[in-house]
């Protein structure tokens, strides 16, 4: 099968190299590589957002915003291979590296069948690091890097240890995909289905002329071929309805979910404190969990393409690269196991850790008080309860003004004794903060600029626990069968809030809402981006309003917070003091 190739602004470029799978089929991946002959170490990505699409096209306002306001991502390239979620391939060729974007199967430029994050994807992925590695211009070294899906599917391939691969930089990629993407607790969210109509059916494999054409090349992204309607849909799932056929962690589910004891290739995991509903629980989990004796976390703020493409993310990256792939001493062997960027209202201040989550780290119950809707770190001594609407806004407790500053670093836990007038209920719960004039603090979160300081759900018929994978601060739910309330009857339900980082100045007031909806910023809309169906409230696009999944005579009834002194509801933060 013929490719072409070109010298283009300094880089030797294969198109459309021809990578066959072992069940035949064929899929195509641009090769981005030094002039001069040689073995180079490889960076590789696989996925489904059409390797020839500049990112300036369908993801204009992304782009937009980050060359505006952080030129150091510009600067130094011509930037016309930039590509969704990828390495700008000028940036890493010129520093003695390989780069290759292959299209998943049935996406862009590759034939098949459209079948997310499956195990047959995860062996294609297979496939492509082992092909990389004894091409000519490799040294046998294969990197994987990339943003979300690009990062996801790291975890997956990395479980079947390729014998070339030689180090993953997992940059805001989720890993369980019941917890992490599709059910928040046991809540549908809607965000796949809409993603999926967005940014994967536009660059389906045979929309051929009806599709977006390469700026560089100027061939169609999604192949030379034209298919009809009919035929496009014969070639991929109906995502949208196949996530919400899974209401429970099934077999479908755990197929696509990584064993953590088979992830032991040297690890980068890079996270954002404002991913809530998406990125950051994955990234969490696999630094604590993979079995890699060589790992790192970082974890940074703003938005989630930024740094994975601003001078910090990249040298970060390469660091790490040229450490595993070409062998550099870099530093990197001495290089902190947690980076993080601590967030303040203001700022972000660089801190070193050695663990997480962190080992000194002070559990803190603030007790919930139903009298008068405050948290206080003294339990209540009387009984009560409080009612609100299934579906409504709930109740929001909030602690006295701190007369001191405090630090809020890494998961926590809340426990709440929970009633129902029906059969279930689900809880959406807020962890917020509040100013001295009483306006809440939020921050530029991965997506929404309006997003809280952190999230947690649970629908009550899912509170079974895993005692064996739980911990105080980190309840892990089973999801496994679900357990109607008998109406009326008090339940105790344990609920996991996904990790978060605030430095809280004195005078500020910590918050924390039980609704029956997703939390909505008070202070108005955020706007939207090109590429997401709905305006941005405060949970970005990880909504939770599919009917079918919260019908309103079973979600919709009376849910009542239940208060006593022998079993105190309170939410657990993880309380750091200073070094």
């Amino acid at each position: 099968m013929s490719y072409k190739t070109e010298l283009r602004d300094g880089m030797m470029i294969d198109w459309d190299v021809p990578i066959t799978m072992d069940d035949g089929l064929v899929v195509r991946a641009d090769v981005y590589r030094p002039p001069r002959e040689g073995k180079y170490p490889v960076i590789m990505s696989y996925g489904p957002y059409a390797k020839g699409l500049a990112f300036q096209d369908i993801y204009k306002t992304a782009w937009d915003r980050m060359a505006e306001e952080h030129p150091d991502v510009t600067a130094g390239s011509t930037n016309r291979y930039q590509a969704w979620e990828v390495v700008d391939p000028e940036k890493w060729v010129s520093e003695g590296y390989v780069c290759v974007r292959v299209d998943s199967r049935g996406c862009g430029r590759s034939p098949g069948y459209i079948d997310l994050w499956s195990p047959r994807e995860a062996k294609d992925f297979y496939n492509c690091i082992e092909w990389g590695a004894v091409q000519p211009w490799s040294n046998g070294r294969i990197g994987l890097n990339g943003i979300s899906y690009y990062a996801m599917n790291q975890w997956q391939v990395a479980c079947l240890q390729p014998p070339h691969l030689a180090a993953i930089c997992v940059w805001e990629g989720a890993a369980d995909f019941y917890r992490d993407v599709s059910h928040h607790g046991g809540i549908l969210t809607t965000f796949l289905a809409n993603w999926y109509d967005m940014q994967i059916i536009p660059v389906q494999h045979g929309l051929g002329r009806r599709g977006y054409r390469s700026r560089v090349t100027g061939e169609f992204v999604s192949g030379p071929e034209t298919l009809s309607d009919e035929e496009l849909g014969a070639n991929r799932s109906n995502y949208g309805e196949e996530v919400l056929s899974h209401p429970l962690d099934d077999d479908y589910w755990k197929s696509r979910t990584p064993d953590w004891s088979k992830v032991k290739v040297p690890l980068f995991s890079a996270a954002n404190w404002g991913g809530q509903g998406l990125h950051p629980r994955g990234n969490f989990e696999g630094f604590v969990h993979a079995a890699s004796k060589q790992k790192w976390l970082e974890v940074h703020g703003v938005e989630h393409w930024t740094h994975f493409y601003t001078d910090y993310g990249r040298l970060l990256q390469k660091r790490f690269f040229d450490y595993f792939l070409k062998g550099i001493d870099t530093g990197w062997s001495k290089q902190a196991r947690v980076l993080l960027q601590v967030r303040h209202v203001d700022r972000f201040v660089e801190r070193h850790e050695n663990e997480w989550p962190l080992a000194r780290t002070q559990w803190t119950k603030f007790y919930l008080h139903p009298s008068d809707l405050t948290l206080s770190r003294e339990p209540g001594k009387g009984t009560g309860s409080l009612s609100y609407d299934g579906l409504g806004d709930g109740l929001t407790f909030l602690s006295p003004p701190l007369k001191e500053e405090m630090e809020i670093t890494g998961p926590s836990a809340a426990k709440l004794f929970v009633s129902s007038s029906t059969t279930d209920a689900d809880l959406f719960l807020v962890l917020r903060v509040f100013g001295p004039d009483m306006k809440e603090v939020v921050f530029q979160g991965a997506l929404d600029p309006h997003t809280p300081i952190a999230q947690g759900w649970l629908r009550a018929s899912h509170r079974k626990i895993d005692p064996k994978l739980s911990t105080e601060y980190r309840p892990y739910h089973t999801h496994d069968e679900k357990q109607p309330l008998k109406p009326g009857e008090v339940y105790e339900l344990d609920v996991e809030i996904w990790p978060t980082c605030i430095v809280i100045p004195p005078g500020y007031r910590i918050g924390l809402s039980v609704r029956g909806k997703d939390y909505v910023y008070p202070g108005g809309g955020g706007g939207r981006l090109s590429y997401m169906k709905n305006e941005f409230t405060g949970c970005g696009p990880f909504l939770h309003n599919e009917s079918r999944d919260r019908p309103p005579e079973i979600f919709g009834g009376k849910v009542t917070l239940h208060f006593k002194p022998d079993r105190p509801s309170y939410v657990l933060l993880p309380i750091i003091p200073p070094k």
